[in-house]
């Protein structure tokens, strides 16, 4: 027997690359879902953007060297993994699978 099949979720076009500037994020709604877009080095990520420890919506936070800071009670988050970095957080963030279609910015909603 083999691997059960990998469900997938339902891709969502998000954005325009052009609209993206390097280290700043970029608030999309994802079905339903508040998540933020980041370029870091000439990739994007997408990353949940509301903090796992509060809520507070990260996009409004400071972001240094692949980093998102939250602005209510400074936690950190690895924007390229969801990691997170300090507390008072202890939880990951989601990150979200993308891709890039001419300028088209694409974001995979999971399916739940």
């Amino acid at each position: 027997m083999g691997e059960p099949p990998q469900r997938r979720g339902a891709w969502h076009r998000v954005a325009s690359a052009a609209g993206l500037r390097d280290g700043e994020p970029f608030t999309v709604d994802l079905a339903g879902t508040p998540i933020a877009l980041y370029r870091l080095d000439g990739r994007i990520h997408a990353i949940d953007d509301i903090c796992t420890h509060e809520f507070a919506v990260l996009s409004q936070g400071f972001v240094e060297h692949g980093v998102i800071e939250c602005p209510l009670h400074a936690a950190q988050f690895d924007i390229a993994t969801g990691r997170c970095l300090s507390g008072p957080a202890s939880s990951d963030l989601r990150t979200y699978e993308v891709r890039l279609e001419g300028d088209d910015v694409y974001v995979c909603a999971p399916d739940r």
